[in-house]
C-alpha cells in the first residue's frame, strides 16, 4: 500500500467545490463550487519552491444562474454545465442555451443536479439528488443524439462517473451506498449493464471518482480526507491522505496527464472543525506517478434532439 500527501493549492477555499476536470484544447482546468453556483478556470503553473509540484492559478469563475453540480468542455470550445435541473450550454460571452429540462417526478421533493462526466463517444451523463438527500430521490440521466433519458432510478446521492480505458466498463458512486459499482457498458447504445460491486469504502462515502491509464479507479473519500486508488480487481493499492475531512472529487490534469487534482469542501464542517482543517475547501494537487486518461468532451456538434 502507498501512502501519499496532497498540497493545497493557491486559489480561495470555495463551499462545495467539485468536479475537476482539464481542459487539453485550452489547457485549463475547470472546476464548479455547487452551492456557490460558480464555474472556475485555472491554469496549472509551477510552484516557486522547486518541488515539481503544480500550483492552480486562478483565471475567470462564471455564474451561469443556479447551483452547478459539474461542467464539461464541449467538443465545439463551449461548456455544458449542469444548472439546478437543467443542462446549459455556455459559449462566448457567457451565452446561455438551455439543452434539456430534467423531467422530474412531481412530488414535491427539491432536486438539483450533481456529478456529470462525458461516456468515451462524447455523451453526457448527469445524476440528481435530492437537497435533504431523501432515499432515492435521485436518477442518472443522459444526454446524448437520441435526446434525454433515464439510465437509473432510485439513486440517493448521484457522484462519481468514470470508464475503463477500453470504454467496456462504468464506475458509479451512489455515495449512499457506501461502495463504487461497476457495470458492462455498450459504447454503441451507451446503456450500462450487469452492475455489480466494485470496491466498499470504509470510514466514509464515496463522491467523484477518475480512471487511470492503467485502468485503476481513483476514489474522492468524502469524510475521511483521502482519495483512494483500486486496481481494476478492486484491491486499494494507494492512499492519497488530504489535509482537508471533505474531499469531493478528483481528476488527472495537466499537458502530461500526471497532475491529480483532488478538490475539497467546507460546507457541514463545524467551526471548530473549519479552524483545525484551515484548507477545508480549497484545491489539492499531488504527483502520484501514473497518468490520468484526457477527459471526453460533450458531443455539441452531433444534431440534439431536446426535451
Amino acid at each position: 500500500m502507498r501512502h501519499l500527501r496532497a498540497r493545497p493549492c493557491s486559489p480561495d477555499p470555495g463551499r462545495l467545490c467539485e468536479g475537476p476536470v482539464w481542459d487539453p484544447d485550452l489547457q485549463e482546468l475547470l472546476w464548479v463550487d455547487i452551492t456557490a453556483g460558480l464555474v472556475h478556470r485555472g491554469s496549472l503553473v509551477p510552484r516557486a519552491d522547486g518541488s515539481g509540484l503544480a500550483d492552480i492559478l486562478p483565471r475567470t469563475a462564471l455564474a451561469p444562474g443556479g447551483p452547478v453540480g459539474a461542467v464539461r468542455p464541449c467538443r465545439s470550445g463551449a461548456l455544458i454545465a449542469a444548472v439546478s435541473t437543467s443542462l446549459v450550454k455556455i459559449g462566448d460571452g457567457g451565452r446561455q442555451e438551455e439543452l434539456a429540462v430534467l423531467p422530474l417526478p412531481q412530488d414535491g421533493v427539491p432536486r438539483r443536479l450533481n456529478d456529470a462526466a462525458c461516456d468515451p463517444r462524447g455523451r453526457l451523463l448527469a445524476g440528481t439528488m435530492a437537497y435533504d438527500t431523501t432515499p432515492g430521490a435521485g436518477a442518472l440521466y443522459q444526454l446524448g443524439p437520441n435526446g434525454l433519458r433515464v439510465l437509473l432510478d432510485s439513486v440517493t446521492i448521484s457522484n462519481g462517473l468514470g470508464w475503463s480505458p477500453d470504454g467496456a466498463l462504468m464506475y458509479y458512486a451512489d455515495s449512499a451506498t457506501r461502495r463504487v459499482d461497476v457495470f458492462d457498458y455498450d459504447l454503441a447504445t451507451g446503456t450500462p449493464s450487469g452492475r455489480r460491486p466494485f470496491a466498499a469504502i470504509d470510514g466514509g462515502v464515496p463522491d467523484g471518482l477518475t480512471v487511470d491509464r492503467d485502468g485503476s479507479v481513483w476514489v474522492a473519500v468524502w469524510g475521511a480526507g483521502q482519495v483512494r486508488a483500486f486496481a481494476p480487481d478492486g484491491a486499494c493499492h494507494t492512499v492519497v491522505d488530504v489535509a482537508a475531512s471533505h474531499v469531493s472529487s478528483v481528476a488527472f490534469a495537466g499537458p502530461a496527464l500526471d497532475t491529480l487534482v483532488i478538490t475539497t469542501a467546507a460546507e457541514e464542517l463545524t467551526e471548530r472543525q473549519l479552524i483545525e482543517e484551515r484548507h477545508a475547501g480549497r484545491l489539492f494537487v499531488c504527483r502520484p506517478g501514473v497518468a490520468g486518461l484526457p477527459a471526453v468532451p460533450f458531443d455539441d456538434l452531433v444534431p440534439q434532439e431536446t426535451a
